[in-house]
């Protein structure tokens, strides 16, 4: 018995040091379209991104800071061994998460059809605005798979290495999204 709890440990350890590399590579990701920005902007001043931005990013911004509270309480909980509210607050967290998306897509909507601001667009910086979201709502939607992975195993009463193993996990890659969304949500405010 011994023995399987310290295998599990082992492949969990494992699988964890997957998912700080793929945080790495995100991190790369979003470094290199902000850069790629910066350099843009910097060979011409004409390139400017010259917008104001939806007001729903900043809503979506507030959104997604109360999910990683939300999502911070419901880890709190697992340790303590208290499920019914781990997973009430999981299932606020998904809310929220979706909330963001659906703010997120109001901000693509604000952008196009209010301020005729597109994808393909004469001023390519704009473009950044939509490629940098877009891989952000990405990550979201990888981020509530997480979300309802944990809920499932707090439902379901998985063993509890396995479920603050899920939370751990949830927790790292959201808290990483909020950060990502910060950054870039404060990057495009910059350079508005």
């Amino acid at each position: 018995m011994m023995a399987t709890i310290q295998e599990e440990k082992v492949n969990l350890g494992a699988k964890k040091f997957v998912m700080w590399i793929f945080i790495f590579t995100s991190f790369m990701l979003f470094a290199a379209l902000t850069s790629g920005f910066i350099v843009y902007v910097g060979g011409s001043k004409a390139h400017g991104l010259n917008i104001t931005l939806p007001s729903s990013f900043r809503y979506s911004t507030i959104v997604l800071i109360a999910s990683s509270i939300t999502l911070f309480m419901a880890s709190r909980a697992a340790k303590r061994l208290e499920f019914a509210k781990q997973t009430s607050l999981l299932w606020v967290t998904i809310c929220l998460g979706i909330v963001f998306l659906i703010l997120q897509v109001y901000g693509w909507y604000t952008l196009a059809y209010k301020m005729h601001i597109y994808l393909v667009d004469p001023n390519a910086t704009r473009s950044f605005v939509y490629v940098m979201t877009f891989l952000h709502l990405l990550h979201i939607i990888g981020g509530l798979a997480w979300l309802i992975s944990a809920v499932s195993g707090s439902m379901n009463r998985i063993p509890q290495v396995r479920n603050l193993y899920r939370m751990e996990m949830t927790s790292i890659f959201w808290h990483f999204l909020d950060i990502i969304w910060i950054y870039l949500y404060v990057f495009l405010l910059l350079n508005q």
